[in-house]
């Protein structure tokens, strides 16, 4: 079980809300199983004239040696603002863990190339 800090703020607390965002966060495991905490802040942006009411959704995600950060994802609906953090949060999740792995995709020398593309022709 992956240690959670919750902070919401500027909006009502809902136990639907951190329920949702719970299971977001144990469906991180599949990803990575040497978690070691995860701090979630939820909270109203500053209003915009021309969009309303933005939730922001920010992630802090510790891994061994790596502090994995999402900051950056806000929307009129706080559960797309949870989707698109957590989708964001599990795609650096799954690079981190590859390059971990070592099963980083390694691309071939510009000269190389140059030279495989000459032959051809």
């Amino acid at each position: 079980m992956i240690p959670v800090q919750l902070t919401i703020r500027d909006i009502s607390s809902s136990p639907v809300l951190e329920k949702h965002i719970q299971k977001k966060i144990e469906k991180l495991e599949q990803y990575h199983q040497h978690i070691s905490n995860c701090h979630v802040v939820v909270e109203l942006s500053q209003k915009h004239k021309h969009q309303g009411k933005l939730f922001g959704v920010h992630i802090k995600l510790h891994v061994p040696g790596k502090e994995l950060v999402v900051d950056d994802k806000q929307n009129e609906d706080i559960y797309i603002a949870v989707r698109n953090s957590f989708v964001a949060l599990k795609r650096k999740l799954n690079d981190y863990a590859e390059r971990r792995r070592g099963d980083v995709k390694h691309h071939a020398p510009l000269n190389l190339l140059k030279e495989i593309n000459s032959n051809d022709e």
